[in-house]
């Protein structure tokens, strides 16, 4: 959809869309409350801000949509169909799907939460070594990246509703 039909669409239609950009009512509430947007660029930075305004509660509620890493997303919803484009780079090697899974059981069992990275163009290997170094962050550190990631993450769906052609022209005018 372009950025016009996404400023007229009624918020009925766009509400599932956005929660699976981000599973967080009020950043749903937020993006919709802000149209109609003059571009892309505006929609983006008012979603970024929504993001970056999560609290704690919420950052758990949207950890709570995103399966781990390594998983096979199921499912032939939006979300699932994004995770499993996202996670296209762990591939089928059952070694590092191994490590991953113990990687992750490491991190849940250490903060708490399911490990959360913005995939999109990284391998296997990358995520790997960066589940890792990021078991050595003390809660506060981590805690800072899991919102980073899930900004990240939240800003590339969201940029999949809204046609990226577009919005990659509108940056660039």
């Amino acid at each position: 959809m372009d950025l016009q039909e996404f400023n007229s669409a009624p918020a009925g239609r766009l509400r599932p869309m956005l929660a699976a950009c981000c599973d967080v009512p009020r950043w749903v509430d937020g993006i919709l409350a802000g149209r109609p947007y003059g571009d892309a660029v505006a929609l983006t930075q008012a979603a970024d801000r929504a993001a970056r305004d999560l609290g704690d509660d919420e950052v758990d509620r949207a950890l709570a949509a995103h399966p781990r890493i390594g998983d096979r997303p199921e499912g032939a919803g939006t979300e699932a169909a994004w995770s499993r484009n996202e996670q296209a780079g762990v591939g089928d090697d059952s070694e590092t799907r191994a490590a991953l899974a113990a990687g992750n059981r490491e991190y849940e069992q250490r903060f708490g939460r399911v490990f959360l990275i913005c995939a999109t163009g990284l391998s296997a290997q990358e995520m790997l070594a960066n589940l890792r170094e990021r078991l050595t962050h003390d809660e506060a550190t981590e805690a800072a990246v899991v919102r980073d990631e899930l900004r990240k993450i939240a800003l590339l769906r969201l940029a999949k509703v809204v046609d990226q052609d577009m919005a990659d022209k509108e940056a660039r005018a």
